[in-house]
């Protein structure tokens, strides 16, 4: 690990030393990182700057790069400060895939960037967003039909670069005098479209995941509403479009499949007839080749599905003046009776006796135990009569022996007993 290299929060997952993460902005997979030599094969080196912003230079002075170093390169005027983000023989490849003209002059690498070129350089990132929101106003104020979505300055803070979006052309010679007059730095405009703003911007998609425009993607294809009817897409541009409001770049991914599938399927015009009715195109599942006819052509009635290589068959059978009994000659499989779950059980079986079970016979030897808490009680009150004396007569043998008459007469005031 290199001693200048240092984790920059815009290069999100970024690895140094290694083929990085594909997390951060437009990452190249470095496969050749561990190849020895590899840098000593071309002098070229991809740098990245803010957001998507990237650019190819010479090292002229055979520093040791590393994928993730700050270096200081040539600007005009002054120098600017951005990360290493590819170096070794896949940049000449990455240039080819830019598009650069042939005669495009590459700028130099001066050097690594030293403590006082990034304190400088995070001081110039610190001003951005409140440049950017100051200069939305400027722009309000003088009734300019533009929106000002970013602002990036040099690494030396002697330039600031602002990107625009605007649907006409616009005179912005007195802004810019103003934007000098009021951050005291060179000023350059640069007008990107709405693909680029969100490129810049970042994102989540529909789809859940990052904006492709804003993690792998370099280039913008044009994508037309065409894309979408070969692929039989709802014709909703809310579902169409983007985060950019233009429509999906995705549309383009699978386009290729679908004309290919489509070569293989009739021509949606053409009618099948039969014997019995004549059946209209109704839809399509084009990847598995199952075509849809209805006995209408506006709405659908009796619907009937067939593979392709049937259609063609009726077709060619129609060219010749037959008419095929039925339209679809599979054969389907008998449906399946419906599962009654009432029926799975016998409704009478709570009608039923429950047979009682025959007790087993208990040994003489082990005492029985008691089922209930009566009978627990039962027995304990004959466990406790069997204690007592044996000589004391039952209550029922007793008899009864005649209570003596006291002819004394009843008074409260009865002396007490001795």
């Amino acid at each position: 690990m290199h001693d200048t290299t240092i984790s920059d929060p815009a290069l999100r997952g970024f690895s140094a030393c290694g083929c990085g993460c594909s997390k951060h902005q437009l990452n190249t997979f470095d496969y050749f990182s561990d190849v020895p030599g590899n840098n000593q094969v071309s002098n070229l080196v991809e740098v990245q700057f803010k957001n998507t912003r990237k650019g190819y230079f010479l090292n002229d002075n055979q520093l040791d790069l590393a994928k993730g170093d700050i270096v200081a390169v040539e600007a005009s005027p002054g120098h600017d400060i951005g990360t290493v983000t590819l170096t070794g023989s896949l940049v000449p490849l990455q240039m080819k895939k830019a598009q650069l003209k042939p005669g495009t002059e590459l700028k130099r690498i001066y050097r690594k960037a030293r403590p006082a070129d990034i304190d400088k350089w995070d001081e110039a990132r610190g001003r951005e967003n409140a440049t950017m929101i100051q200069s939305r106003q400027i722009a309000k104020e003088l009734e300019l039909d533009m929106k000002i979505g970013d602002v990036e300055y040099q690494g030396d803070c002697n330039k600031a670069i602002f990107y625009y979006i605007a649907d006409q052309r616009i005179d912005f010679r007195k802004l810019i005098r103003v934007l000098a007059d009021t951050f005291h730095v060179r000023i350059e405009m640069r007008q990107i479209g709405a693909r680029q703003e969100a490129a810049r911007i970042g994102g989540i998609g529909p789809c859940g995941r990052e904006l492709c425009c804003s993690t792998w993607r370099k280039d913008f294809q044009t994508v037309s509403t065409g894309a979408a009817r070969q692929q039989d897409l709802s014709p909703n541009p809310q579902k169409l479009a983007g985060q950019c409001g233009k429509l999906k770049c995705c549309l383009n991914y699978e386009l290729d499949v679908y004309q290919e599938a489509h070569q293989v399927l009739p021509d949606r015009s053409v009618p099948l007839e039969t014997l019995d009715a004549t059946y209209f195109h109704f839809k399509t599942d084009i990847l598995s080749g199952r075509i849809t006819y209805s006995m209408d052509k506006r709405m659908a009635v009796n619907l009937v599905t067939i593979s392709a290589e049937r259609a063609w068959e009726i077709i060619a059978q129609n060219k010749a003046g037959e008419k095929p009994e039925a339209l679809d000659n599979e054969e389907r499989p008998a449906p399946k009776k419906p599962v009654d779950l009432a029926e799975q059980d016998d409704l009478t079986r709570f009608d039923k006796l429950r047979k009682k079970k025959k007790r087993k016979p208990q040994s003489k030897d082990k005492e029985r135990v008691p089922r209930n808490r009566d009978e627990q009680g039962r027995n304990g009150r004959e466990a406790q009569g069997n204690g007592r004396d044996e000589s004391r007569r039952p209550r029922e043998n007793r008899q009864r022996e005649p209570r003596q008459k006291d002819n004394t007469p009843k008074s409260g005031n009865n002396p007490a007993k001795e």
